[in-house]
Parts: structure tokens; sequence; C-alpha cells
């Protein structure tokens, strides 16, 4: 049978299945006794799952007592936490983009740390220009820098959502309007709030294996969750998981890892360069949610997060016969006499001379007899995670709320490289740690609401007011000597550092911070019954660069029952992170074919400023929204139209050549372009009675277009990187049947074409794709559901790499060509929207109590 054959591909997934399976059967026996179905557990499996639900209460964008969103002065998508278990992947990032069309996250292989901690982007701007929230409380960001991702989140310093377990999620709530007048710095594309379960008595423990058409990247999930309840009108609400997942291998063998084994060079890696997703060693990730009512109108409440993960990815091959200052000098083998005070000599042998290199005599030294048909570095990168919020919150008889509350978060990534450093010859460690980026922060907030009777309103004039510090440290730790520095063997040519990932050097390890504080007024008036106003302001204080003052105004008209207008206009900002301005790294870029060392320094450090570096600025920001809400019986219809002005945004700069031992060019941070980004977001839902059950149909799409508007020193390849380096049209079509048993899933995928920017691959545009996901689901008994499905079922795959060599004049001024995928092993486009994984299917056991 051909389900058997399939099978048995992929003996390991069998038995992660039936391994996963009996656990969650036994660990379903043992609490059996003691369980039983929630009624309103029930009521959630059998509702309509839709991506996009308007009828959910919303707490982002507003400082009220909370709207639905269909009500909303400003368009918000309600996700639940269901939505996010109907498929096939394990991280929240890819999960939103397959809900949310104006959401777009990529694989990163072989981006160094943005490997691990992935940037994203809403409504076509970069990943630090999106607040997220848990619990309506800012998160802290990452400790990663995106140094070297293509397009609008190039040098972008976001947070990392992929530290919570889906299982934990109650709703997701994605405001897309500009918020930095209610929430600060970041919001200017949007808010993304994360909500968590507060349930009492429900639980449920899943377990999820899956893996690729192709065989590879198997992967395993295990979650659980449980309410309790905390005294006698509290609660506590825990979540847990823990996944892992092999790699997954795109490539194809480079021409000169191909050339070496055709000379007979034994040991070459095939493929020498892999392109995938990284291995996961292990990912784990807990959330504990807490309340409990000190007294009739005063609340105590806390919530925290702790997430560790662990991945190892590949970085640049080093060939054998051409890597200059490792194995080579020109195209002689670069050999070292270890016996250099007058010994035997060593003598001159070509690259390619097998038997040469093979006769070599114990006092003459090459990387070959280390690695002897080249090497291919690895970087392993494992990122701690932990946040805590606590507060009290309650109203007094004069109907005035209080929200006084503190956190703290901090995020870590720290780096072991399994590489050499050739300038040490053969006292060069091979694995030796990297060093590691540090992340943290402090918040204080005094929120406050009070409802003003007004005669000539329809309701209450609801005013809100607050005040916020908040301090960030960034912190660099050095690594290993040998991954940073320069050996004895430097001064003969050969090169230093940890061949494809230079580790922090202990010179530029060391912490900054900056604090702020920050002051609010918002208003909502609903001046008639079918007229909603809206309007805020907020001021901060940074150190190192002053204050700034934004605004917003909203509006929302219901025209009829059925049809209402909204709108909106606001400034907002987005504060350079102390990592921006002081980040020092080096590692190896791809230059026109070329790798090379490149470093990254403060702007403020005398090689930056010797080429025009100058203190980062914060960015400013104009945007308007316009839409409709539209209820035409059983079909919800919203459109909005959004326009967004970036003054001075910040990225890294274009390439300088230095006078510097440790790096061939470097780059800095600066405020140096102007962008335009607009765009139309349309959401609709229906549904309707169809068999012995419930049919939705849920539509969303997005066009996005962005336009670099002034810059002084991009260079044409990052421009085009920032305008078309995301499809500008992507949306998505689900069908979703739920009846008694049984509940089915079909959702159709549309990635728009894109450029994909990365300076090996110059001009290509890979076209727009389609692909398809189908789950269906059954249950088995009154508590244990059994799920499988499948993403991308007709395993579609973006554009290859073309196979010819590229003409690179058209942007980066060069006549060079070379084979773009053999040179690189690339076998398709590295920030494919889409993935480069092609069809993946999953299986997943759910017992509910």
């Amino acid at each position: 049978m051909t389900w058997n054959v399939k099978w048995k591909r992929n003996q390991k997934v069998v038995s992660r299945v039936m391994n996963t399976a009996s656990a969650v059967a036994l660990m379903a026996g043992v609490a059996a006794g003691a369980a039983y179905a929630q009624d309103n557990q029930e009521t959630e499996e059998k509702a309509d799952q839709s991506a996009f639900q308007f009828e959910e209460i919303v707490t982002v964008g507003t400082r009220s007592q909370g709207r639905s969103a269909l009500s909303s002065p400003a368009p918000i998508d309600v996700i639940s936490g269901r939505d996010f278990e109907s498929q096939a992947d394990n991280d929240i990032s890819n999960l939103l983009r397959t809900v949310v069309p104006s959401y777009n996250v990529s694989a990163q292989p072989i981006s160094d740390a943005s490997t691990f901690v992935r940037p994203a982007s809403l409504r076509g701007l970069a990943a630090d220009h999106t607040l997220v929230l848990l619990n309506n409380k800012r998160r802290h960001r990452s400790a990663v820098i995106n140094f070297y991702t293509a397009g609008e989140s190039n040098g972008a310093q976001g947070p990392d959502i992929s530290v919570f377990p889906t299982i934990a999620l109650k709703q997701v709530e994605v405001l897309r309007d500009g918020a930095a007048a209610q929430y600060g710095s970041d919001a200017i594309a949007g808010v993304i709030n994360f909500r968590l379960k507060d349930d009492t008595e429900a639980g449920s423990i899943e377990a999820k294996v899956g893996s690729t058409y192709e065989g590879d990247g198997d992967n395993l999930l295990i979650s659980a969750n449980k309410g309790f309840e905390l005294g006698s009108d509290g609660f506590i609400n825990i979540s847990a998981s823990y996944g892992e997942s092999d790699p997954t291998d795109r490539s194809v063998q480079t021409a000169a890892a191909a050339e070496a084994a055709s000379l007979g060079f034994s040991d070459v890696p095939n493929p020498a360069q892999v392109w995938g997703t990284p291995r996961v060693h292990y990912d784990f990730k807990s959330v504990v949610n807490m309340g409990v009512n000190i007294s009739d109108t005063t609340r105590f409440y806390a919530f925290g997060n702790y997430a560790k993960k662990k991945a190892t990815n590949g970085l640049y091959h080093r060939p054998v016969l051409s890597r200059d200052g490792v194995y080579t000098f020109g195209e002689n083998a670069a050999i070292i006499d270890l016996d250099g005070d007058g010994g035997e000599t060593c003598p001159t042998v070509a690259a390619n001379d097998l038997a040469g290199l093979q006769g070599l005599s114990a006092n003459c030294w090459s990387l070959f007899k280390v690695y002897p048909g080249g090497f291919t570095p690895s970087l392993t990168g494992t990122v701690t995670d932990y946040s805590m919020v606590a507060g009290v919150e309650g109203e007094l008889d004069n109907g005035l709320t209080y929200d006084i509350s503190a956190s703290y978060g901090r995020n870590k990534t720290g780096f072991i490289v399994d590489s050499y450093n050739a300038s040490y010859g053969p006292d060069s460690a091979t694995e030796m740690s990297a060093g590691a980026f540090v992340q943290n922060e402090t918040n204080l907030n005094a929120d406050f609401t009070y409802p003003v009777a007004m005669d000539s309103l329809a309701d209450d004039l609801m005013v809100a007011f607050g005040l916020e510090y908040r301090r960030e440290e960034f912190e660099s730790i050095a690594g290993h000597l040998h991954s940073y520095s320069v050996g004895p063997y430097g001064e003969l040519g050969f090169g230093g550092s940890s061949q494809g990932y230079a580790g922090v050097n202990a010179a530029a390890a060391g912490s900054a911070s900056r604090s702020n504080i920050a002051a609010y007024l918002d208003l909502e008036a609903q001046v008639t019954d079918s007229l909603l106003l809206t309007g805020a302001v907020r001021w901060e204080d940074f150190d190192g660069f002053g204050s700034t003052t934004n605004t917003k105004l909203a509006a929302r008209w219901d025209v009829t029952d059925t049809v209402g207008l909204r709108g909106s206009f606001s400034t907002g900002f987005r504060a350079p992170t102390p990592g921006q301005a002081n980040v020092r790294n080096i590692s190896s870029l791809l230059d026109a074919g070329n790798i090379t060392l490149s470093g990254i320094v403060p702007p403020t450090d005398p090689l930056a400023v010797s080429v025009g570096g100058t203190e980062l600025q914060p960015e400013t920001s104009t945007s308007f929204t316009v839409g409709t809400v539209m209820s035409l019986g059983d079909i919800d219809l919203t459109v909005d139209y959004f326009d967004i002005t970036i003054d001075d945004r910040i990225s890294l700069s274009p390439f300088f050549d230095v006078d510097s031992p440790d790096f061939a060019n470097l780059r800095y941070y600066f405020n140096d372009f102007k962008t335009n980004t607009k765009g139309i977001d349309v959401v609709a839902t229906y549904s309707v009675e169809m068999g012995n059950g419930t049919t939705s149909f849920s539509l969303a799409g997005n066009w996005t277009s962005t336009k670099v508007k002034e810059s002084a020193s991009l260079d044409p390849l990052r421009i085009r990187t920032i305008e078309d380096g995301t499809p500008a049209i992507r949306g998505n079509f689900t069908i979703n049947h739920v009846n008694d048993k049984w509940r089915a899933l079909v959702r159709a995928n549309h990635f728009g074409s894109y450029y994909n920017g990365h300076i090996s691959f110059t001009d290509m545009v890979p076209g727009a794709e389609m692909t398809f996901d189908l789950e269906v689901g059954y249950n088995v008994t009154e508590n244990v559901e059994l799920v499988v499905g499948a993403s991308n079922i007709f395993n579609n795959f973006p554009d290859e790499v073309p196979d010819e060599g590229l003409p690179m004049t058209t942007l980066l001024g060069t006549d060079a060509l070379f084979d773009t995928k053999s040179a690189w092993g690339a076998k398709y486009p590295e920030f494919s929207p889409m993935g480069i994984n092609g069809g993946t299917y999953y299986v997943r056991v759910r017992y509910a109590f």
C-alpha cells in the first residue's frame, strides 16, 4: 500500500507517534478518574474556528473596559488559541504568518544569530516597528540584533515571540494601526497582544509529531495546560511545552567541493553548504498566569515565562582548494613551517596537488591535515528568555480604576562555534564559545481610568492617564580567545578569528543602558449612539537624546446598523536601542561571490566617525488609516487602507573599506533614509449551518507597497530589498467545518512575487506561489481528539535559484559572473516567505479534561 510505503520512509516519525500517543494515553488514564469534560471546553472545541473572529472582546487599542473587534475604531485581528493548533508548524512566528497576511517572516539559513531569533514584519515594516504585549504589558526585546538579514528588518532588534507555548494562549490580538501615542516606542506598525489562558479547572495534554515529505525535519512537540482554583476567588493557570526537530537540507553540492572530490580529496562534505532549517536540540517553553481577589474591589495578578532553546545551523563552507588565508595563499597551499629555526624547509605545494599535501612532513602544517576535504563551520545558539510581571488593580467608589505594575524581562543568546582559527595553526581550538548578548528590561507602570458623566454625550467620557518608567540594558559577553583573536601565524597571512562566525572580542565586551520616563492622556467619547471619538497624547523623555511628544486621533461612525466607517491619524517614534548604538560584531559575509570579514562598530567609534558615523536619533513617523466595517447578514467584512511615513529610519550603513587588522570593511547604525509604506487589508468571514454541523469561511488579504523616498547612503541593493524584499500581495482563504465528532479545515495560502535580496543572489525575483493546508480531527471519545494534517499538501516549492551565471551590473556595478546555484549550494531562495522545506505532515493527539 502507498500509505505503508510512505511511512516506511519515516520510521523515526512512526516511532515517535507511537511513543507519544502511548504517553498521552497513560497520562489520560491516570487523570481520568478526577477529570471530567468542561461544558465551556466543549463549546470552545465545537465553536467556529475561523482565523479572524470579530465578536471577541479585545483589550488592545483601547483603555476602556474593552470592545468587540468589529466596534473598534482601528483594525484588529482576533485569533483564537485553537487557530494556532490547526497547523503543522510549532513556531508562533510561522503560525502568525499563516493567519495574518500582513505579517511576514522567512527562514533565515546562514544568517548568524538571526537563524535562531528570526525577524518578522507587520505591514511591511521592520521587526522592531511592532510592539509586543503579553496580557497588555510590554514585552522585552530579544538580545539578537539582525545584522545579516535582507529586507526591511536588516539591523532590527525586535522581541522574540517564539518563546510562548501555543497551548498557553487564550487569544492573540493584532492591532494594525499606529499606537505609539498609546503605548510608546516601537508601536509604529501596530501592536500584537498575547493573552494567556485563565481557566480555573480545564486542562489539556497534547502530543504532536511531524516530518517533511522529503523525510527530514522530523519534529516532536509535547504540551500541557492546566488551570487551578487559587483560594476561594482566584486562579493559577500553568502551561509548558517541549519540542525538538531535525534539520532540513535543500541544497546542491557546491562547485568548489565537487572539484575537490573529483581530484581525490577525501572527507569532502556533501553537501558542503547546507541550506535549510536548523536542528533544534531542545525547545522548552513555560508560562504561568495567576490572579486573586484581595477584596471585592482589588485584585493581585502576576504572570511570567521561562523558555530555553538550543539550535545548530551551518555557516559558509571553507573549500580546501580556494579559501585564501585558511587553506591557500593564491594558487598554493598555505603551509606553516613549525620548525622555523633552521630545521627542514617546507616545500611549495599547489593547492590542488593532493599527493604533495599528503607528503608533507610533520613539521610542515596545513589545515589539510585537520580537514582534508575542506570544512563547514557550524554555529550553535542557546536562547534563554524569562520575564515576570506583577501588579495590583482595582476600582474606587468614585469609578476611578487603577493598575500599578512592575515587570522585568531578560533574553540571553549565547553562541558556540564549531570551527577553526587558522592563525593559531595546529594549536587552534575547534569548539569554542563565541560569546553572548544579553538584553535586560525593567518597566514600572501606573495606569488609571476615570469615567466623567457628560449630558452632551451618549455615554461617559472615559479619561485614561498614566506614567511609565523603563530601563533597557544591552550587554556583550566575550568569547573564547581563539574565537576572535589573531594568533602567532597571523603575520604569515593566516586569517584570525573562528572561521564563519567571529566571537565577541574582549575589548568589545561590556554593557550600555538607557532609561526613559513617559506620561500619557487618553480620551474616549461615545459622542452619539453612532459616533465614537478617541484621542491620545504621550510625552516621553530619554537619556541621551531628549524628549518626544506624539498624538493620535481616531473615529468610528456607524452610518447604518450594518455599515460603519473608521479612521485614525497618528504620529509615532521608535527610539534606537542601546544594542544598536553600542554593539560590536565581526562575521563572514559574501561580497560579490567572495567571503570577506566584515565588522559592525558603534556609530561613535573613531573608525565609524571617520566614514560619517554620528550618534543615533529616534525614528519619527506619521500614519493614517481609513476603512469600512460591514455586517451583511452572516457575512462580516472589513476593508482598511493605511499609509505610514517614517523619517530618519535606523539601519545598517553600507560597507566602508577601512584600514583595520580585524576586518576588511565595516558598517555602523545610522539615521539615513525615509520610507513611505501603504497598503490595503481585507478580512471577511461567513458562517452557515451545513450538513450536520457548521461551516465557516474566512478570507484575509493584504497588499503592501514600500518606497524609499530619501536616502543619503543606501546602495541600490539595500533599497531594492527594503522595497521588494517581501511579497506585495499575501492572502489566505480558509474553510472550516465542525460537526458532532468530526472537524475539517482546508486553507489556501497565496504568496506574491518578491525580491530575494542577498548579496550572493543578485536580481532574483521568485514568482508568486500557492500552497494548500488540510487538517482533519476526530473526537475518539468525549475527551480525546485525534488529528492528522498537512501543510503545503501538494509539496510546492519556490522558484529554484538559477544555474546560469548572473550579471551583477544592475545593482552592484560590476561585471562579475558566477553560477549562483553551484557557487553556494542553495537550491531555493533563502528568504522565501513560503519557506523552502516543501510539504509537511503531522499527527496530533489531544486529551482535554
